[in-house]
C-alpha cells in the first residue's frame, strides 16, 4: 500500500477545492457589494479528533491500524470555509437609488418571492411596477417595523423626490415615508452565503435594527466588492505550484517507485 500516493490525491483535491473558492472570487470582482471566500486548511487527524471527542462511541480502532494509516491521516483537508466581511470602499454612481452601507456589521433587509428574510450587502435598487424599493432580483426591500407587523416593503410616491439620509430614513419631497431595517446579526460567523449577495440567518431573532444615529448609509453610492485581484492571484499561483508538485509526486510513486520494486521483486530468488 502507498501511502505517500494516497496523502498526495487528496492534497491535490484540497487545492481543487481552494482553486474553486479562489476563481469565484475572481469572478465576482465587480460584484457589488460581493465578500470574499476564503477556506482554512487542516490535517485530517485534527478534524477527525475534533468530531471523535464529540461522540458518545469509544474508537475501537486496534494501535497497529492507526500506526498503518497515520500518514494517510496527515492529508491536508479544508477544515473551513468562511466569508471575509471586512469592509471594502464605496463608489459613487449618482442614482438616487443605490445605496452602501459603510459598516461591515449591517446589511439591509430583503424578502424573497418565497417569503424569506435574507441579509444583503448590495443596495442597487430599483422600482418595481408598484412603486416598491427592489432588488435586481426582484426581493422587496424591508423597513424598519416589518417584525413589529408593519410593511412588507418600502414604496415609494409616484413622481416624487427620494432622498434617504445617513441613518437610513427614506424621504420623499422631504416627508419620512419610511426607514432601511438596518440588521445586525449577533454572530457574525451564523451567516450562510446564498448565491452571491445574500445570506441567510438561520434565527432571525439575532437581529437587531441599528436605524439611529449610526451614519452608515450613504446615497448615490454602491458598496465595491472586497476582493483584491493581486491577493487572489497570488493564491490561484501558489495552489497551481502546489497541485503540480502533488503531480509529480504521484507520477513518482506510479512510475519510478513502482518500476523499481517490480526490477528488485523479480531479481529475489525464491
Amino acid at each position: 500500500m502507498q501511502n505517500g500516493y494516497y496523502q498526495a490525491t487528496g492534497a491535490m483535491v484540497t487545492q481543487f477545492n481552494r482553486l474553486d473558492v479562489i476563481s469565484n472570487n475572481l469572478a465576482n470582482i465587480n460584484t457589488i457589494g460581493f465578500k470574499r471566500d476564503d477556506v482554512v486548511v487542516g490535517d485530517f487527524e485534527r478534524i477527525f479528533q475534533e468530531f471523535r471527542d464529540v461522540l458518545p462511541l469509544e474508537n475501537h480502532t486496534k494501535q497497529a491500524a492507526k500506526f498503518l494509516n497515520r500518514t494517510i491521516d496527515r492529508v491536508p483537508q479544508i477544515s473551513e470555509q468562511y466569508v471575509d466581511f471586512s469592509n471594502s470602499g464605496i463608489k459613487f454612481t449618482g442614482n438616487t437609488l443605490d445605496f452602501a452601507i459603510k459598516r461591515e456589521d449591517l446589511f439591509f433587509l430583503v424578502e424573497t418571492k418565497t417569503g424569506e428574510v435574507r441579509l444583503t450587502k448590495n443596495g442597487a435598487f430599483s422600482l418595481d411596477n408598484e412603486g416598491f424599493l427592489v432588488t435586481k432580483e426582484g426581493f422587496r426591500v424591508l423597513p424598519s417595523n416589518y417584525f413589529e407587523g408593519g410593511a412588507n416593503g418600502i414604496q415609494i410616491p409616484q413622481d416624487e423626490r427620494l432622498s434617504v439620509d445617513k441613518n437610513g430614513n427614506i424621504y420623499a419631497n422631504d416627508e419620512q415615508i419610511a426607514r432601511f431595517y438596518l440588521a445586525q446579526p449577533k454572530e457574525m460567523r451564523n451567516l450562510t452565503k446564498e448565491g452571491d449577495n445574500l445570506y441567510v440567518l438561520p434565527d432571525l431573532k439575532e437581529l437587531r435594527d441599528l436605524g439611529d444615529d449610526v451614519d452608515a448609509v450613504a446615497q448615490g453610492y454602491t458598496q465595491i466588492s472586497n476582493v483584491n485581484a493581486v491577493t487572489e492571484m497570488v493564491g490561484l499561483i501558489e495552489t497551481n505550484r502546489l497541485v503540480d508538485m502533488y503531480q509529480k509526486v504521484m507520477r513518482s510513486h506510479m512510475d519510478d517507485l513502482n518500476q523499481d520494486a517490480i526490477s528488485k521483486l523479480a531479481n529475489i530468488k525464491a
